[in-house]
């Protein structure tokens, strides 16, 4: 089984910024890819930015040239840096992995639990 677990979370002014972390834990042999999802309130969930574990990126057009996505492969963790945050940035933020367990199965997707950014305008 494998687990994700953010933090990071919380209230930032317009134009602030914030870092979500999301670190994976578990059976795991790899990690193809990271994602951070995320849910404005009576919205679908979203994809907000992927990176591949060579570190290709792809990020959504309302989050380009303001969020930036790493990883840390050797701690199997997952980072959002949120720059010039805007009201509309407010969201629960959900870390996702593509996982390949021990025993070679997968990969299978996981969810960590969402983690609330609250933007003020």
């Amino acid at each position: 089984q494998v687990q994700l677990v953010e933090s990071g979370g919380g209230l930032a002014q317009a134009g602030g910024s914030l870092t979500l972390s999301c670190a994976a834990s578990g059976s795991i042999f790899s990690i193809p890819a990271m994602n951070w999802y995320r849910q404005a309130p009576g919205e679908q969930r979203q994809l907000v930015s992927t990176i591949f574990s060579d570190s290709t990126t792809h990020y959504a057009d309302s989050v380009k040239g303001r969020f930036t996505i790493s990883r840390d492969n050797t701690k199997n963790t997952v980072y959002l840096q949120m720059n010039s945050l805007k009201p509309e940035d407010t969201a629960d933020y959900y870390c996702n992995a593509l996982v390949v367990d021990n025993s070679r199965r997968g990969p299978r997707n996981y969810w960590g639990q969402g983690t609330r950014v609250t933007v003020s305008s």
